[in-house]
């Protein structure tokens, strides 16, 4: 188990005897402290970690680690010390001086010029502690599906951890090592890109022998730039990798971008997707509406049906990383298809009723011109009238009007009608009127309200609707009002 020892260890080089005190996991929001705690006091724009030092002390934390003084609540039952790492020579005499004085109550406050790479300095010092297997995984679109089912189909056989919900950049990736414990086996990390080197940091801490390329996509274009750039970023994952035969590169072989990184990686690649010369391929898709997907798998000279509750013949490519990742790990098939047919593992997209029965498809986590493909191939898959409420994708940089269009273009082929909301989705309603869909099929609205007050008497029995936009349009807001009560 994870130590104040180590902690100290991690920032001097040496453990103290007497630090023997557990740390159960380390959070940055007091309010979800538990007894045991690190807490990582950060500063922000709108809070400051520091200004909660006490409420987390108070909620059982152990230790806090601060990057300026504080006043900290105390009592002689549950002393605070505070080790102030800015003078290293003095804090080691302190740390050294302290053996008698600690009691089992005593909590500390590690005192660093910045919290946030202390914090990263202890989970990469962690990991390395660590005799485990991390398999690092991103890519544009369907990284935490993939991240979930992945983990699903390790922990058949090996105790594995998974970074929670989305915690995969340079604050979550090292609180997530710090969960780790010797009795886990394998590690599944989801890596988010933002900015060159990111990723490459990242690896540096956690120290992945698997990585796992999803596609490239234009998310995060604004900030990131061109597509190329983003597969530049991505492939940080791959050049990390130790080499062959340790290291392994899963790729995605049906995407241009991730098939070339192949070359930059020293470990043995292994390729998936729906081209017969990967090394793990899938054809006869055939989607089954909200009850999954079903097709057939080919490795080697084995070759086998699978059916799943994965929504979306899009799916196919994250069951696909997934059984890549158990093979490479030994998995037997019958291992791998349990893990595959898990009713545990988090969707994004979600079906929900109206009080008149219309069937909501609510897919409005996020957005990307493939997702949103995606999702209207699983409309057009269903039965029923066929509706998209489409709201802005953001962040798409230069392809911000190339992504609307091919959006538009692909709607007109597949709705019955199109409802847009937002500036941008404005294009995505004019691209679909020049793909041929009629002028009364397509509304166009200012707020979400709109579309509500527009669909609530609308909409019938018959009806599927797709509701799809970025996450900064908040239209999660519409399923809600839409939906039935329970």
């Amino acid at each position: 188990m994870l130590t104040l020892g180590d902690l100290l260890e991690a920032l001097t080089g040496t453990k103290p005897d007497w630090a023997t005190q557990v740390i159960t996991e380390a959070d940055i929001d007091s309010r979800h402290v538990i007894p045991g705690s690190l807490f990582i006091a950060l500063p922000g724009d709108r809070t400051d970690g520091h200004d909660f030092v006490s409420q987390a002390f108070a909620k059982g934390a152990v230790v806090s680690i601060i990057q300026r003084e504080i006043e900290v609540e105390r009592s002689e039952e549950k002393p605070v010390y505070i080790l102030d790492f800015r003078d290293l020579e003095a804090v080691l005499r302190e740390i050294n001086n302290l053996g008698g004085q600690i009691n089992p109550e005593s909590r500390f406050c590690i005192l660093v010029e910045n919290s946030l790479a202390a914090l990263q300095k202890m989970a990469g010092s962690w990991r390395r502690k660590l005799d485990l297997t991390v398999i690092g995984i991103t890519g544009s679109v369907g990284k935490s599906t993939t991240k979930e089912l992945i983990a699903e189909v390790l922990t058949q056989r090996y105790r594995t951890l998974k970074n929670p919900g989305n915690l995969n950049n340079e604050i979550g990736l090292p609180l997530t090592l710090l969960s780790l414990t010797e009795g886990h086996e394998k590690a599944v990390l989801e890596m988010g890109f933002y900015i060159p080197g990111e990723i490459a940091f990242l690896c540096e801490l956690a120290l992945p022998r698997i990585g796992v390329i999803t596609n490239i996509g234009t998310v995060h274009a604004e900030r990131a730039g061109s597509q190329e750039a983003i597969a530049k970023g991505k492939s940080e994952l791959v050049q990390s990798l130790p080499p062959d035969p340790e290291g392994v590169a899963i790729l995605n072989i049906d995407d241009p971008l991730v098939r070339a990184m192949a070359s930059q990686t020293r470990a043995r690649v292994f390729y998936y997707g729906t081209d017969p010369t990967a090394d793990l391929w899938a054809d006869e898709i055939e989607g089954l509406g909200l009850e999954g997907i079903r097709f057939r798998l080919h490795y080697k000279n084995e070759t086998l049906y699978v059916k799943v509750p994965l929504i979306g013949r899009h799916s196919v490519h994250t069951v696909l990383r997934a059984a890549a990742v158990g093979l490479v790990e030994g998995l037997t098939w019958e291992e791998i298809v349990s893990g595959l047919r898990s009713s545990s593992v988090q969707l994004r997209l979600v079906a929900v009723r109206t009080e008149n029965g219309a069937l909501i498809l609510d897919d409005t986590y996020n957005a990307s011109p493939p997702s949103t493909l995606a999702a209207l191939n699983l409309l057009e898959e269903l039965e029923g009238r066929k509706v998209a409420v489409l709201g802005d994708m953001l962040e798409l940089g230069p392809y911000e009007r190339q992504g609307h269009e091919i959006v538009g273009v692909r709607a007109a082929e597949v709705v019955n009608e199109l409802v847009c909301f937002g500036e941008r989705a404005k294009i995505i309603a004019n691209a679909a009127r020049e793909a041929g869909l009629p002028e009364g099929a397509v509304v166009e609205m200012e707020n979400d309200q709109q579309v509500v007050d527009f669909l609530r008497p609308h909409l019938g029995p018959e009806d599927v609707v797709l509701v799809k936009g970025s996450r900064g349009m908040y239209m999660d807001r519409i399923v809600a009002a839409l939906e039935a009560p329970r």
